[in-house]
């Protein structure tokens, strides 16, 4: 037992680390191949070069300017998730139990989540205004989709059983959905969050050019305007690599509750 299972570990390794870092390299080696071979000689293509563009990364790394645009990021993703949890969650409760309520809703929540957020810029300015308010309302409207989908699905879910034992030891349907249906629905919940956050970080680079002073959109943006382009490419691995972690968080979180 002991060789296969220290066979099995090894396995294991390769999979989550040796493949993607093997991926990670091609990726990389692509890259140089694109900029030293097509653009080889253009000026405009050396400053997106690997070796350029990495050590621009430590230098941002090594100073402030990249973490206070980030922070003011990832608050906007907290707020605009927070609300679209808030809105959300009730709503996907009142769809996946309230038959009526879903026949009514369903063609109108298809239509509204079918528009993309980004649509709703010039409009979202207009109504409140440019900073802050706007680029949380469009981060909130892209979320609250998924995360509805998924709470209806879970309630809808559901097994019989429980309901039926619930209502044979009195629990009125306050109790009912506490106790049996909000547990019942936790993983599509995180499930809907994964998405929301995914589909958040998305559309918070373009949302953060409506006016703010402070984000990686406005920082991209920034670097656009002074032709800093070595720092916009680090940029943009930066948004990469903190969307990838939170991405994470969201499925380690989901892999515990699923084994707990």
């Amino acid at each position: 037992m002991q060789p296969h299972t220290h066979s099995l570990s090894q396995r294991q390794l390769c999979q989550r680390f040796v493949w993607p870092t093997l991926g990670l390299g091609l990726m990389t080696a692509l890259w140089w191949l694109a900029v030293h071979g097509l653009g080889s000689g253009s000026p405009m293509a050396a400053r997106f070069a690997p070796e350029t563009v990495a050590r621009t990364v430590l230098d941002l790394a090594a100073g402030p300017e990249i973490w206070l645009h980030a922070k003011a990021s990832l608050l906007r993703v907290v707020y605009g998730l927070v609300i679209a949890l808030a809105v959300g969650i009730p709503l996907g409760l009142l769809v996946g139990s309230w038959p009526a309520f879903n026949r009514l809703s369903s063609t109108s929540f298809q239509f509204l989540r079918m528009i993309s957020p980004l649509s709703w810029m010039p409009i979202a300015v207009m109504a409140l205004g440019v900073g802050e308010a706007p680029v949380v309302f469009l981060l909130a409207f892209a979320a609250v989709w998924p995360i509805v989908l998924n709470v209806a699905a879970g309630v809808q879910a559901v097994a019989p059983l429980w309901l039926t034992l619930a209502d044979t030891l009195g629990a009125n349907r306050r109790e009912r959905l506490w106790h049996v249906t909000v547990p019942a629905i936790a993983a599509h919940l995180l499930t809907g969050v994964r998405l929301a956050v995914g589909l958040i970080w998305v559309v918070l680079v373009p949302a953060e050019m409506l006016g703010v002073n402070a984000g990686l959109g406005y920082f991209i943006l920034d670097t656009r305007d002074r032709m800093a382009y070595g720092e916009l490419m680090a940029g943009v691995l930066f948004i990469g690599l903190l969307g990838f972690l939170l991405d994470w968080l969201v499925r380690l979180a989901h892999r515990r509750w699923n084994t707990d």
